[in-house]
């Protein structure tokens, strides 16, 4: 089990990169959250095994067809097992 805390940076928001995140994660059993910064950024954790990561940030260095990733950071961080779910969060 990982864990993942992401920054993407680029033409990511208004282009249902939250709502195709979501469904990304789903699918591949990742557990966190997704949600936009007033900063332009999409911000997201996710807890899940190494392999399903891997996969999951693959995606996110692309994005939906309509967004233009232009950067993303990743921080390994400790996981923490708080997650029921992947979910869209308010922006902050």
């Amino acid at each position: 089990m990982k864990r993942f805390h992401i920054f993407v940076s680029g033409r990511v928001q208004g282009v249902f990169f939250r709502a195709n995140a979501v469904n990304v994660a789903k699918t591949l059993g990742i557990k966190g959250w997704v949600r936009n910064r007033k900063d332009g950024r999409v911000e997201i954790v996710a807890e899940g095994e190494d392999e399903k990561l891997k996969e999951f940030i693959k995606w996110v260095k692309k994005g939906p067809i309509l967004a233009k990733v232009t950067k993303v950071e990743i921080k390994e961080e400790t996981p923490a097992g708080e997650f029921k779910e992947f979910e869209r969060r308010e922006t902050v």
